[in-house]
């Protein structure tokens, strides 16, 4: 065998070991890489949208915070007490549907264009389709969490209605609480991750690029299937604001909602080239 013939079998044995390409996939040439540093200025060209638009974001946030006092309400009158935190925590899974608002505001500062709340009603009905399918996906997933979440909370507290303040005592302070907590935690982790893979920037982008659905949520797989370590750490980020906005009796949300929003547009727009970019 030539030295030729050697170091073409060793090219060979080291492309093998290579992890399985992404190039032959739709979308791949828009999906740019990125540093663990990029989620950080994605949160500062965020924090820069809100506060040049307060009112409209703050003011949408109000509202979504609001419906979420009524859904509690509900829950609370209903004698479901249990079921109110894991709906809390089942709305991160469904909050990027709601989050179309701000982009749609983040995309008009950036064009120059009009603000005003027609502008983010025009921007729903414009998209309606792309939201209702990102809609069904994402509350799938919400109603899964419910349901496994029930399921969990009979098996560890049979035969039991506990007010919010006995709940809290079993689930942090008693065994069964504690693997209630964790088996929950857990099944709660993985379907938050596969929400997050699907929707990262699914939404924007069909909104951005019009690419549909599934256009969409190709493209947020591949940003974060590029980009792992930074998306887990944009993940991570989105996670503990949002946990500080529902600490504050979830009226924090009404400003961490429109940040997070505003922020993943910025997202987006790093991790997705325009399709004349691509080439």
């Amino acid at each position: 065998m030539t030295d030729t013939d050697t170091e073409k079998a060793d090219e060979n044995i080291n492309q093998s070991n290579l992890p399985p390409s992404t190039s032959g996939l739709p979308f791949h040439d828009r999906i740019n890489e990125i540093t663990t540093q990029e989620p950080w200025a994605w949160l500062g060209a965020g924090w820069r949208d809100l506060c040049h638009a307060p009112g409209l974001s703050i003011g949408y946030g109000t509202l979504l915070v609001a419906s979420g006092y009524a859904v509690t309400i509900g829950f609370y009158q209903l004698d479901l007490t249990y079921m109110i935190w894991p709906m809390a925590a089942g709305f991160i899974l469904i909050a990027p549907v709601f989050c179309i608002a701000f982009y749609e505001i983040s995309r008009r500062i950036e064009t120059s264009q009009d603000l005003g709340f027609g502008a983010l009603a025009r921007a729903w009905l414009e998209h309606a389709k792309s939201v209702f399918g990102a809609g069904l996906a994402l509350v799938f997933f919400m109603i899964l969490w419910i349901r496994v979440a029930a399921l969990i909370y009979a098996i560890n507290f049979p035969y039991t209605g506990l007010s919010i303040q006995e709940m809290t005592l079993k689930t942090f302070f008693t065994p069964e609480g504690l693997t209630f907590l964790a088996v929950g935690s857990a099944i709660g982790a993985v379907l938050a991750f596969v929400a997050f893979l699907v929707s990262a920037v699914s939404l924007q982008a069909m909104m951005g690029q019009k690419t549909g659905f599934l256009g969409g949520v190709i493209i947020s797989v591949l940003a974060v299937n590029r980009n792992f370590l930074p998306m887990m750490l944009w993940a991570v980020i989105i996670v503990a604001i949002t946990a500080i906005g529902m600490a504050c009796a979830f009226v924090g949300l009404a400003v961490t909602l429109p940040l997070l929003g505003h922020a993943s547009w910025h997202a987006y727009r790093s991790l997705v080239r325009d399709p004349a970019q691509s080439h």
